[in-house]
């Protein structure tokens, strides 16, 4: 008789379960023949000029940051060795919670208020629209695919007026008031609707083309023992999809953390993040922009935390699927 496999068993064994012994070895050998080519002499060195390259700038950032005002304006970060000096007045100014202007503690706070649900919503609703275009069969499934994976070429400029005016006016179904009101100042309401939106079609065309390279034997043995969907979804499809969830997730992150045209035309008033008030740190006429270094180098402490610390879920999101074939 069929079984289920369990959440607890690893995903490893669930997959060698599902093989012969000559697939195994196969999809190891693929996997042996791209770490040779990943790993090549030339193909290391590409990688750190492109890592020294990437983060030149970064250090850059630091650097400036902590060097005074007038050493900023006069000569250029490289030049710290022949004019040395350190000072921490630029993130005393900023991290100033005194100042109304310089309220980076605040926007701090919204933007992780911002973000957290502005990632789990999209995960949760693509995650489920995902398996049922993939493992549910119902009309128009093909047709409603293709429309959504034709709303990735939309620009993202062409919906911020019409969701505006949505958020504003409202949306009546009948009786029913959809909508109304959220266009009000300090509310989070319109912008985690917003990057939900704009991050579902990409999130659900991601997470199909994985769960739909789960073997159907395994879904079929599920239903024969009678799993409903709701079962083969949080039991089977959820944890074997947990590597590509928090691969998106990572990106999402990242994206709705440094987002500013969001942010610019959805989170006013008390609700505004932290790339808002970079936008506004650097005075009328640019003046203060070594400010911008020291409040700029703060928001991506957090954007860094999040990668490292799940850095191996986000490098077997990448390489899932690829020995499948």
């Amino acid at each position: 008789m069929s079984t289920v496999t369990p959440v607890d068993i690893p995903v490893d064994i669930a997959t060698k379960a599902q093989f012969g012994s000559g697939e195994r070895a196969a999809a190891i050998t693929a996997t042996k023949r791209a770490k040779r080519r990943l790993t090549s002499r030339g193909a290391t060195i590409a990688a750190l000029v492109i890592a020294i390259l990437w983060t030149t700038p970064t250090f850059g950032l630091f650097i400036s940051s902590v060097r005074p005002a007038k050493e900023i304006l006069r000569n250029g970060w490289w030049t710290i060795f022949q004019n040395p000096g350190f000072t921490l007045d630029n993130y005393t100014q900023v991290l100033n919670a005194g100042n109304s202007q310089l309220n980076l503690g605040g926007s701090f706070i919204n933007s992780i208020a911002i973000t957290l649900p502005a990632t789990i919503f999209p995960l949760v609703i693509a995650s489920l629209a995902a398996y049922g275009f993939a493992w549910i069969d119902f009309k128009g499934k093909n047709w409603m695919f293709i429309g959504v994976f034709a709303l990735q070429i939309v620009p993202l400029q062409m919906a911020l007026v019409p969701l505006l005016s949505l958020f504003s006016r409202g949306l009546k179904i009948g009786d029913l008031q959809l909508f109304g009101g959220l266009n009000a100042s300090g509310s989070y309401s319109q912008v985690w609707i917003a990057h939900t939106i704009f991050a579902l079609p990409l999130a659900i065309f991601l997470l199909h083309n994985f769960i739909s390279e789960i073997p159907s034997e395994l879904i079929e043995a599920a239903r024969v023992d009678g799993a409903g969907h709701g079962q083969i979804f949080f039991r089977i499809v959820l944890p074997l999809t947990m590597p590509a969830i928090a691969s998106f997730a990572i990106f999402q992150f990242l994206w709705v953390w440094n987002d500013l045209l969001v942010a610019l035309v959805f989170a006013d008033g008390g609700v505004a993040p932290m790339t808002k008030l970079l936008a506004e740190i650097t005075g009328s006429r640019g003046q203060d922009w070594n400010l911008l270094t020291a409040g700029a180098f703060i928001s991506i402490l957090v954007p860094l935390i999040v990668f490292f610390s799940l850095q191996r879920f986000f490098v077997r999101g990448l390489l899932a699927g690829s020995t499948k074939g």
